[in-house]
């Protein structure tokens, strides 16, 4: 079966026009965040979105790591929805399945280049 496609992130009000956040929002909020600050589960997300799907050893073999321990990365990206898996034998394939985290990571990796040249 092959990847599903990831489509856009929904349309959302600007956040300017949200109410103010509540403590469960920028509680959820900032987890997201500290998972997404993990420099391997950045490169794991983006070796993901360069391919749309690619199983464990794959992804060890594209971010110089253990097996094991990209697993475990996964698995914490898995928990929170951002990246979804299926089975072909005994080898489990992920692929991103948030649409809103490759936006995200576009703008975030924007941000970091601007800044960067702004110093």
């Amino acid at each position: 079966m092959p990847p599903t496609l990831i489509r856009k992130c929904p349309r959302k009000p600007p956040i300017s026009e949200r109410p103010l956040l509540t403590v469960e929002q920028a509680n959820e909020l900032g987890e997201l965040f500290w998972i997404l600050s993990n420099d391997t589960r950045l490169r794991l997300l983006h070796a993901l979105m360069r391919t749309r799907e690619l199983c464990v050893n794959e992804l060890a073999a594209e971010v110089e790591m253990r097996p094991q321990a990209v697993s475990n990365q996964l698995q914490r990206l898995a928990d929170r929805g951002i990246v979804g898996t299926r089975r072909n034998g005994t080898a489990i394939h992920y692929r991103v399945v948030d649409p809103c985290v490759i936006s995200l990571l576009e703008q975030g990796l924007c941000l970091a280049e601007d800044a960067g040249s702004r110093r």
